[in-house]
This record gives C-alpha cells, structure tokens and sequence, in this order.
C-alpha cells in the first residue's frame, strides 16, 4: 500500500470522525476509538502495518495521554470542592454590593465573575455561575442579554488557556508536551487577553449606558420597572457543604496550587513539577481542612464531581487510540515514535512512516509555500470561523495533528502551530454550537444562539487576531 493511499485513507478517517461527532451519533471517546481501529484494519489488510505494529502504536498514544487524564481528573475535584465549600459565592456577593447599580461597574463585574468562575476550566459550571447571578442585574438595569453572554465567553475564553483546561491539556498531549509547559509558553498572551476582556467589558458598558440602560436610565422610562429577585431569597437554600470560614484559607490554597504549576513550568529552575501534582495535593488538603478526617464525606464530595471527570478522561482514552495509530509511527528499531520532521522528512530513519505524515505530504502537494511557510498565522486567523464548524475534541485530536505534519513538510515546529490553535480557537470556544456548554448559556441567558453567534462573532474574531497580534510581538508566534 502507497504512502498515499495511507494519506487519503487517514482523511476520510478524520472526516468520519467529523461526521459522526457532527451528527450526534455517539461520544467524542466512541468516535476516537472505532474510526481509527477501521483504519487500522484496513491498513493490516494492505501490508501497511503488521499487528505487532497495531499494538505499539497504541501503547504510544497512551502514554502521551496518562499524564493529561490525571490533570484533568484532580483539577476537577479541587475546583469542585472550592465550589462546594463557597469560596466563589463570597467573591460574586462583594463584587456586585461594590457596584450597586452603575452600568459600566456591572459589565467589569460580569467579566470578573467570568475570569474567577473559569478557573476550573469548566464551560457548562462557568455558565450556571455567571449568568444565574447577572441575568436579573440586566433584565433590571435594561441591558441587552446578547451583552451579558459576550462579556462572559470572551473572559472565559482567554482563562480556557490554563493549563486544566480542556483546549491547553489537548494540545500539550498533541503534542507530548507538559501542558503547564506549553501554558508558559502562552501566559504573555493570556494576560494581555485578560485585560482585553476587562476592556471590552468597559466597552460593552459604555454602549449599554449610551443606548439608555441604567436604573434610571432612559429605558427604564419606556419599560418600567423589572423586578430582582433579592439576594437573600436566593441565598435561603445555602449549601450544607459551604464554609464560609474558611474563605481566606481556600483562597490561600488555591494560589499556592497555581504558584506550585507556574514554578514546575519554567525550564530554567529545573524542578519539572508534574502538572497534575499540585492539583492531587491541593485536593487532599483541600478534602482534609473543609471536611475534615471522614472517609464518606470525603467519598460524598468525589462522587459530586466524578461525572466531569468520568467523561473527560474517556475522551483523552478514546484520543489515545487515535494519536496512536494516526500520530506514531514504527521506528527501525520496531518501537513507536512520534517522528520528528524537517522537509517532509523524518530526521530519524523510519521502517514505517506515520498516517499524518502521510496525509500532511498529500496536502503540502497542492498547498502555496509561502502559506506553509507562515501556517501559525494562517491557521490562527482562520481559527474563529473553524470554530463554529469543529467541536473541541475533533478540532484539537482531529485537525491539529494533519497541520502540524503539514508544518513540519515545510519546516515550522510544532509548538508555535498549536499556541496559534490554542489561542485562536479559545476565543471562539463559547459561541460556537458545536461546544455544548454554548448551547446551555444561551438556554440560561434566554437568547437565541443565532443571536449570540450575531452579537458576538466580529468581536470575538477581532479578539482572536489582536491576541495573536500580541503573540508575534513577543515572538511567541513566527513572523
């Protein structure tokens, strides 16, 4: 079987994979595992591969995905029981008695709220955390829902880069790299995109108040009065799991775990932490000083949160199979290795060449080579428009693979593709529908998702490009 018909075979598989994941017919996990085990079929029919070979390569991709399940896993849990234990709650109840009823003090707050409930990484949680607290601040002070949701997914998009979150952790398996590593890599551009998001939020307040939003602004003449439900009504049925006295402690905490994930990221100190470590150490501290030394509390706290965490680590399961067979291939001295490429060709000698450097070779045939010679940029302008045709699963473990092997044909790293797919594509991550979490913050919202995609798309495409604008300034990004 020919290195093309290997590269034609691999697209179909990654458009199947689309397909499927498109239409709703199974889980991101189900796709990744049966899809590329047809194509593994087919290619021991055809004498590409032999089953021994099979078998290695899907060793590979798994160790390349352990490290990024336990990430997810334990920073789920340590989120989870700040959650719990309330330490979000206090912060949205100071925010919002600082601002009383100005309207631009409500657009800042709302991109806090944002900013401070994505530290877990988790879309659908961010959602029920911001909107519940903002929408009857809005629907009062007659400012456009359309306004609440796109301050809320820009701020959300720009703390989607940490490094549990689920776009960061994909790529760095991707690429089999460190994903508090690559985050370190990315951080200049997240703090200039967290000021960004602070920006806009003052923008979008400044427009609100100008079409007459505000207490006693000039639509509350026309539309009277909306009435807020007070915050102690909504705070009558308080968790039993809150611990309030515990806030300035849990706080503490969290900082020393992010500190603890700067520190492991930096090459230079040598310590090379693993990025989930900090998190199973945040978390037993966290489950021993908020509930204390009982083994079915501790037990009821986990099963909480296991869902999420159940789910994600399928999906990097299922991505295993994937990268295994698509990503690696079998070195002369019949190990699995993921090739490094200079040219379009393998620095080490090959026996059998990788599906995506199959595919990437096809592609390199029809594509111009000053595109290929700039792919980071190009890919990271077109990112926000891809977004709303790929989910996060098919577009990080689908797509990211096939164009790093096309940049590597022409000689661009890896490393710079996926900070320019990271960056780009997080942008765009809450307005897409293929996100599920998109379609839950509208439906709390009560907006249309065709009206958010309308009120949001040429601000967040305009945000994607000033960030990787920023990410050439500091040579994050090549030029």
């Amino acid at each position: 079987m020919s290195e093309s018909v290997v590269g034609i075979l691999g697209l179909l598989t990654i458009v199947a994979i689309v397909i499927t994941l498109f239409k709703s017919k199974t889980q991101p996990a189900i796709a990744f595992i049966v899809w590329p085990t047809i194509l593994a079929i087919v290619l021991l029919i055809g004498g590409y591969f032999q089953l021994p070979d099979i078998s290695k390569l899907i060793k590979g991709g798994f160790s390349s995905t352990g490290s990024t399940a336990a990430l997810f896993v334990f920073s789920v849990l340590y989120f989870g029981i700040m959650t719990d234990a309330g330490m979000f709650d206090v912060i949205i109840n100071k925010l919002m008695k600082l601002v009383g009823d100005n309207v631009i003090g409500v657009t800042v707050v709302t991109a806090i709220i944002a900013l401070v409930g994505h530290l877990d990484g988790g879309g659908a949680s961010t959602f029920c955390i911001v909107i519940p607290a903002m929408l009857p601040v809005y629907k009062r002070m007659h400012m456009r829902k359309t306004t609440l949701l796109r301050i809320a997914v820009l701020a959300m998009g720009v703390l989607n880069l940490m490094p549990w979150a689920g776009p960061t952790m994909r790529a760095a398996t991707v690429i089999n790299m460190g994903a508090n590593k690559l985050w370190m890599h990315i951080l200049p551009i997240q703090i200039f995109g967290i000021v960004l998001a602070l920006a806009h939020a003052v923008l979008a307040g400044w427009q609100e108040k100008k079409r007459g939003a505000g207490l006693h602004g000039k639509l509350a003449e026309t539309e009277g009065e909306v009435s807020l439900e007070s915050s102690e009504e909504k705070a009558s049925g308080a968790s039993d799991l809150a611990r309030p006295k515990l806030f300035w402690f849990n706080v503490l905490l969290t900082l020393c775990v992010i500190a603890l994930l700067i520190v492991g990221g930096i090459d230079s100190l040598g310590l090379d932490i693993p990025s989930y470590y900090p998190f199973m150490l945040g978390t037993a501290i966290a489950l021993f000083m908020n509930y204390g030394f009982t083994a079915k509390m501790h037990k009821k706290i986990i099963n909480l949160h296991a869902g999420p965490a159940l789910m994600m680590c399928s999906t990097l399961m299922g991505a295993a199979v994937l990268m295994g067979i698509l990503v690696y291939g079998i070195n002369v001295d019949g190990s699995a290795v993921i090739a490094k490429m200079k040219d379009g060709v393998p620095t080490q000698e090959m026996a059998t060449v990788s599906v995506v450097t199959c595919m990437a070779n096809l592609i390199k045939a029809v594509l111009p080579e000053f595109l290929g010679q700039n792919l980071p940029l190009v890919i990271g302008f077109l990112s926000v428009p891809l977004a709303l045709a790929f989910d996060t699963d098919s577009y990080f473990f689908g797509m990211l693979p096939v164009v790093i092997g096309i940049g590597a044909s022409f000689g661009v790293d890896a490393l710079p593709i996926a900070v320019a797919m990271v960056v780009c594509r997080n942008c765009a991550t809450f307005i897409s529908p293929m996100v599920p979490a998109t379609l839950l913050g509208t439906g709390l919202a009560e907006v249309d998702i065709k009206d958010h995609i309308k009120a949001s798309f040429l601000y967040v495409w305009i945000f994607s490009i000033l960030c990787m604008i920023v990410g050439v300034i500091f040579g994050i990004l090549p030029l």
